[in-house]
């Protein structure tokens, strides 16, 4: 590819500040000084800028322990992204899979793999999310009923079946609710559909993926080999 485009993928600045410095000499390839945005580089060859070496990397997937206060998005002028929290990234094309709202914590994936994205993200997948929350209300086993069967949350349909299992039932009640879908601010529409809110919201699985526990809020580590093999299996992903 050309030489240009690899550093740009790999964060080393923005176009232009890539060809400025490329034409500064600041570039080398095999250690030899490349003055040409053109040139054609391998992705196994050794890059460095202003002597600091690039390893180019075509796909990442992080798994990020989302911390409440911050939003999913790539960029955002008045609030901190959830990108901002991954200082080691090497691609500058990331995105986050899939929303979790801004006050709502636990797993996020973050990858630049779009195919695997659009699959996990799919309604005809039918890709399990799970979610823990703490809800002002009593829930009952006619909230349970009431999940399974679809709630009319203003949109054209009811949601699909969801399940809802009761943890703890009284004034504030804990629970954990698994759906598939992701409409926006579902789960916490759907209480509102049954007399409840969502005092807190944390995303625990999705798919086969499970948040990383030894992640405390704003932490993230890179996706395992096994991890990443089941996540692709379980949605026809080949390779």
């Amino acid at each position: 590819m050309r030489l240009d485009k690899y550093l740009c993928d790999m964060g080393a600045g923005t176009h232009s500040q890539v060809k400025q410095k490329i034409r500064k000499g600041l570039i080398t390839v095999e250690g030899e000084t490349v003055l040409r945005p053109e040139y054609q580089v391998e992705p196994e060859q050794k890059v460095c800028v202003e002597g600091e070496p690039f390893t180019y990397t075509e796909m990442e997937y992080y798994m990020l322990n989302k911390p409440a206060g911050c939003v999913s998005a790539r960029t955002d002028e008045h609030c901190r992204t959830v990108l901002e929290l991954l200082p080691k990234k090497k691609r500058k094309d990331l995105f986050p899979v899939g929303r979790l709202d801004k006050d709502t914590e636990g797993l996020l994936l973050i990858t630049n793999d779009g195919k695997l994205a659009h699959l996990l993200l799919s309604p005809k997948r039918h890709v399990d999310k799970t979610y823990e929350a703490r809800i002002q209300g009593q829930v009952t086993r006619e909230h349970v009923k009431a999940f399974q069967e679809g709630l009319d949350i203003g949109e054209e349909r009811l949601t699909l079946s969801a399940v809802l299992e009761i943890l703890n039932s009284g004034e504030i009640s804990q629970v954990r609710v698994t759906i598939q879908e992701g409409k926006f601010h579902q789960i916490k529409r759907m209480f509102q559909a049954v007399g409840c809110e969502v005092l807190y919201l944390k995303r625990l699985s999705m798919g086969s993926l499970t948040l990383d526990e030894s992640l405390k809020p704003g932490e993230y580590r890179f996706l395992t080999e096994a991890e990443l093999a089941k996540l692709k299996l379980e949605v026809g992903v080949e390779g």
